[in-house]
């Protein structure tokens, strides 16, 4: 069986009662990162079959693994590693991009591409964008990463007159979008829970079954043009979206 776990060598390892010794085997595996946040642990059988034990002896060492957060089960898919990730907090007055908000913290952004172009809008982005007959929309797909950590999947559109060649953004829309004058001044956000899909839970490295944050976005030129529409799906074991809130004159009794 091909796993990052030595199950062959438990019973000659020292240390305890057998559960014990396996629950410090898996872990070491993720300590040492032959187990990886997201990583599947073999089936409990295919481990109790391999280190020869039983499956009651598998069952007590996941247990106390999934009690104390490092593994997680989900229904249907097995059993997987849920290594903590350093927290973010996002303050939802401000509007900035996610490479402004990863240089406040001392992070590195990434991107990685998933698609972009100039392509025939569909009907959502000829109204939200207010496109004219035969306009076509600017669309990009990322991976946006921090210190090389998948944190988000991105989506934007934006009409092809502000964005006419997608592929010379770098790393910053709004860094690309300033060099040609062009900066929002204000953005409606609605912000939801959602499930990710096998494949977005792959591309950001997360257990199958896991919560995202759906943050979408509409941001406005100040002529009060849209400028542009997004969706970005954040990993909610990773972010926080804080939002700071006033207090309001009190109400005056009625007479």
């Amino acid at each position: 069986m091909s796993t990052p776990l030595p199950l062959e060598q438990l019973q000659s390892v020292r240390g305890g009662p057998l559960y014990v010794k396996l629950r410090k085997m898996i872990e070491d595996a993720v300590a040492s990162g032959r187990l990886k946040h997201g990583d599947a642990l073999p089936a409990e059988r295919d481990i109790a079959e391999a280190a020869e034990i039983s499956r009651v002896t598998v069952r007590k060492a996941i247990d106390e693994l999934v009690e104390e957060g490092l593994l997680v089960r989900r229904r249907g898919s097995g059993t997987f590693v849920v290594k903590p990730v350093p927290r973010m907090q996002q303050p939802l007055s401000q509007l900035t991009s996610f490479t402004e908000d990863m240089r406040r913290r001392g992070m590195v952004a990434g991107s990685r591409w998933l698609g972009r172009g100039l392509f025939y809008p569909t009907a959502e982005e000829t109204m939200m964008l207010g496109l004219v007959s035969g306009a076509r929309v600017a669309r990009i797909d990322r991976l946006r990463t921090a210190n090389d950590m998948p944190i988000a999947l991105e989506r934007t559109s934006l009409p092809d007159d502000l964005l006419p060649d997608p592929d010379r953004i770098e790393d910053s829309l709004y860094l690309c979008l300033l060099d040609a004058g062009i900066r929002p001044v204000r953005a409606n956000q609605r912000i939801s829970a959602v499930l990710l899909t096998d494949e977005e839970t792959k591309l950001l490295g997360v257990p199958p079954g896991s919560a995202a944050l759906s943050v979408q976005r509409i941001a406005y030129l100040e002529t009060g043009r849209v400028m542009e529409m997004s969706r970005a799906l954040y990993r909610s074991d990773a972010y926080d979206l804080v939002a700071e809130l006033g207090i309001g004159s009190p109400m005056k009794p009625q007479d």
